[in-house]
């Protein structure tokens, strides 16, 4: 309930800013559209006559949106023909197409007025709701920031102007959210990115596709690296397939139909054979598993992957990290016997559970299943469906997990277990998977020998637990801002000598960490110490091993750890045993 309010209050924000924005602006704009989101709200706006909306604009229209709220004016629904709304909306092209489009869909056509309808002062909008009672309830908002959209996120439409906001029911909720915000933008991703040398874009190669440099290219291997040193121990074996396939593949799995205007198709000098860069790696690993008769004796047969994977995003929606065209996956793909998917599933959750807690994430899962009212999209028999959702209910309930229902987020072929992960600034990401799948074994017709010599299809699991490397590297800059732990920095300590007298005893100390496995550098400038460590410090090293005459005459170093918390002077193998037990407890 607490939800659906804060919905409704953030909706009607939407209004009484586009209400306000026809008062500024009249006859100078025209109301494209704009829903209430997880966030706040947005709404898109068509410019006319070259005016220029501008952030420094929203004081004016912030004034406005509070003059509207305190005139308390009610919220009307009232129901009209798709006739009647035309008319109501006769000049505006975009309210236009939303009418076709319910009276095509056969759905009923609502507007809601701000103020008594059809009287001066009132405002009205082609919407389904739902709203507060009165604008009054609406009292803390703020808009946030401004920016270009397509018509329908395709740019090869208009491009309009966006404005974004958020409301809360109390201004203290509202204060809290503002500083979060300001606290994720100094931890965006991409400025530490930037300021951090681990990753950039070019035009010249392609939007959407980063490049890393050395030290976010480790990044990237230790994150695969750690996934891949837990699933070995349990008997999962590495696998490695084509970045591109034919298009019969992905019509056999299903993807070319339901996936096709997300792939990149690849064309060939030499032949008319339809092709794509691969967007997962499932279709080619039931491949591996149908080039060998199996029997019962060989499963469960469990396939990794992180190949790199192509989708084709439209422009608007890609962000740094977050969203690419080019990313790699944690991929699992088990094929197994029914009374086997328990037991894989429960491993499956332990090693995501032991991974989470070394990041320090608190989460909860989210049971994504079918749209109940678009049955058209899913592959498989209902009963099937049926049976796999309470399965994974079941499982979910057993293992002890928080979670809440996804109608309609399922894949188009199996129910999804998605672990959705909290990070420290409170925002919420999907990482994990499991999906318990009946669909492709049986469309790519793979069989394994029963123990009563009978062929049968395999149950495919699908699971990933950091799911892309790249998303996740986003993820953990954001979290940590930028200050990974240990066993996860390029850098893991910097050495500083005071001058030139201790650099030779600060060699050996290099060489000494070096021979142990440390990720060392020394720090060879003629800058002075202060700026040493601030430079130290704007690399989010961990440790810092100062070195002056006193410590160099004592075969010591002097310990400061990132944060400015000094440690005082130690042994360097007093250090080096802290070290190494820090990186392979990875200690938060």
């Amino acid at each position: 309930m607490e939800d659906q309010k804060l919905h409704a209050l953030r909706h009607s924000a939407e209004h009484i800013l586009t209400q306000a924005m026809e008062r500024l602006w009249p006859g100078q704009i025209i109301k494209a559209m704009g829903p209430a989101i997880e966030t706040g709200f947005y709404f898109d706006f068509d410019t006319t006559n070259g005016i220029k909306i501008a952030e420094t604009d929203f004081p004016k229209i912030e004034k406005e949106m509070r003059k509207i709220v305190q005139s308390n004016l009610p919220f009307e629904k009232m129901i009209v023909t798709a006739k009647k709304a035309r008319e109501m909306f006769e000049d505006n092209p975009y309210k236009q197409e939303w009418i076709d489009k319910a009276e095509s869909e056969k759905e009923e056509i609502s507007v809601y007025w701000t103020g008594d309808p059809g009287k001066g002062g009132s405002f009205v909008d082609v919407c389904a709701g739902p709203h507060v009672a009165r604008t009054i309830e609406v009292k803390a908002f703020k808009l946030l920031s401004i920016a270009g959209a397509y018509w329908h996120g395709d740019e090869k439409n208009k491009m309009l102007t966006r404005i974004y906001g958020t409301a809360f029911e109390t201004q203290e909720e509202l204060d809290k959210y503002v500083t979060l915000l300001e606290e994720a933008k100094k931890r965006d991703h991409r400025k530490l990115g930037k300021e951090l040398d681990l990753f950039s874009f070019s035009d010249l190669v392609g939007s959407g596709l980063p490049l890393y440099s050395p030290k976010g290219s480790f990044i990237r291997r230790m994150l695969n690296d750690y996934v891949e040193e837990m699933q070995y121990k349990e008997g999962y074996t590495q696998v490695w397939t084509p970045q591109i396939a034919k298009a019969e593949l992905f019509k056999t799995s299903g993807h070319y139909d339901k996936y096709k205007d997300s792939m990149f198709r690849v064309v060939s000098n030499f032949s008319e054979e339809e092709m794509f860069l691969k967007p997962m790696n499932c279709p080619q690993h039931t491949q591996i598993f149908a080039a060998q008769a199996r029997s019962y004796r060989d499963l469960p047969i469990r396939l990794t992957d992180f190949a790199m994977l192509y989708r084709d995003e439209k422009p608007g929606e890609l962000s740094g990290l977050a969203r690419t065209r080019g990313f790699s996956q944690d991929d699992c793909h088990i094929f197994c016997r029914e009374d086997q998917v328990d037991a894989e599933i429960d491993m499956a959750l332990q090693m995501t559970k032991k991974i989470m807690a070394t990041f320090g994430f608190k989460y909860k899962y989210r049971l994504s299943t079918r749209d109940p009212q678009h049955p058209e999209k899913y592959l498989g028999e209902p009963k099937v469906w049926d049976k796999v959702e309470k399965w994974a209910e079941a499982i979910m309930e057993r293992n002890g997990i928080e979670y809440f229902q996804g109608p309609g987020e399922a894949a188009f072929y199996a129910p999804k277990m998605d672990l959705i992960a909290t990070d420290a600034l409170g925002r919420e990401w999907q990482l994990s998977t499991v999906q318990i799948d009946y669909v492709m074994p049986e469309r790519f017709n793979l069989v394994y020998t029963d123990q009563d010599g009978t062929q049968k299809h395999p149950i495919m699991l699908h699971r990933a637990i950091i799911g892309s490397a790249e998303r996740m590297m986003m993820i953990l800059l954001e979290h940590f801002g930028g200050a990974f732990p240990l066993w996860l920095s390029p850098v893991q300590v910097s050495i500083l000598p005071i001058s030139e007298k201790t650099m030779e005893y600060a060699e050996s100390v290099l060489k000494n960490l070096q021979k142990k496995g440390v990720r060392v550098e020394l720090n060879r400038d003629a800058d002075s110490l202060g700026k040493k460590i601030r430079n130290a410090e704007s690399a989010k090293v961990p440790y810092m091993l100062i070195i002056g005459e006193k410590e160099a005459e004592a075969k010591e170093v002097s310990v400061r750890q990132r944060g400015q918390k000094d440690l005082g002077t130690m042994t360097v193998d007093s250090f080096t045993d802290r070290v190494i037990k820090e990186i392979e407890e990875k200690s938060l």
